[in-house]
């Protein structure tokens, strides 16, 4: 059984369109910007993920309440060696709102040391 880095239930998640704000300055000061691959979440339609590297062998991603999300930009798919592109995307979440980053392991035990 092949091992995946990040959830596979999430979906590919299509952007919706957001109003490009009329002052990208007062957008930076309220904001901050994440990008990556982004994904519904596999059983919450509120939130959103966001994967910044998805073909990493280190792969983590991020959690957002979706009505945290002020504007999202499409970026450049990414490309990998077979040819198979992953949408990406920058979105603009607001400060002081509550994100979640998780970075998935293998749980195992550590040798002791001098062991």
């Amino acid at each position: 059984m092949a091992e995946t880095p990040f959830p596979q239930l999430a979906e590919k998640f299509e952007i919706q369109a957001y109003k490009r704000p009329r002052d990208l300055h007062t957008l930076v000061k309220t904001h901050v910007p994440f990008s990556g691959a982004p994904r519904k979440h596999p059983y919450d339609a509120h939130k959103v993920i966001i994967v910044p590297d998805p073909y990493s062998t280190s792969a983590f991603y991020f959690e957002f309440n979706a009505r945290d999300i002020s504007y999202a930009e499409e970026l450049p798919s990414l490309v990998n060696l077979k040819g198979e592109t992953v949408a990406m995307a920058r979105i603009w979440v607001k400060k002081k709102s509550l994100g979640v980053r998780c970075a998935p392991f293998v749980v195992e035990e550590t040798k002791a040391f001098g062991g």
